[in-house]
């Protein structure tokens, strides 16, 4: 039996969207149908759009903002640091050579020497003694109230502070005493409004 011949040819051919792709024809003599099939061909596209690399930190700024607010809070200032007015050791020395004075004069010198009263925004703080061994602190808290008796014609003066247990603080020829009272007075959260009484001696 005579078989029909085949021939078969292929060839490329670009498409009217721009995308080249292979056909394939096959011929079959002696038949009336033509198959054609078309292989395409996926077109490759390179990205021309540069690569952007994020850069992640790794720091905390909140954590660290907030750690130095509170390390700020929590640091100590001084509002006062000092002893006793010097003017009350001069008085006194005047007077000390009366033999009823001397008591008073001697003192007023230990006040002048071995005393200091230190103000901060945590806490009162009254050192004494001869090294300076002798201190007491106590914070703001505990304050219930402040009154202020000025000496001589008001250049000094003392500052009682009286505890919520009872116990009055006495400090002596403190200089600036009211400024100091009242700034006791707002770190204790109360009125600012100072007891004082009249002037009395030295």
């Amino acid at each position: 039996m005579a078989m029909a011949a085949t021939s078969t040819s292929t060839s490329t051919t670009t498409s009217a969207t721009g995308i080249p792709f292979s056909s394939s024809t096959t011929h079959h003599h002696h038949s009336p149908y033509v198959i054609t099939r078309q292989f395409f061909t996926r077109p490759t596209y390179k990205s021309s759009r540069p690569l952007t690399k994020l850069h992640v930190s790794s720091s905390k700024p909140t954590t660290t903002a907030t750690a130095a607010a509170t390390t700020k809070k929590n640091e100590e200032t001084i509002f006062f640091d000092g002893g006793a007015h010097y003017g009350d050791l001069l008085a006194n020395l005047l007077l000390g050579f009366t033999l009823l004075w001397l008591p008073l004069t001697l003192a007023a010198v230990f006040r002048a020497f071995y005393l200091r009263y230190r103000f901060t925004n945590l806490r009162v703080t009254v050192i004494s003694g001869l090294t300076g061994q002798d201190r007491s602190d106590f914070s703001y808290n505990v304050i219930k109230d402040v009154q202020v008796v000025p000496r001589f014609i008001g250049e000094w003066g003392d500052v009682i502070i009286t505890l919520k247990d009872g116990t009055k603080v006495d400090l002596r020829s403190v200089p600036k005493f009211r400024e100091i009272a009242k700034y006791c007075l707002s770190m204790a959260e109360k009125p600012v409004v100072l007891k004082e009484s009249g002037a009395k001696g030295f």
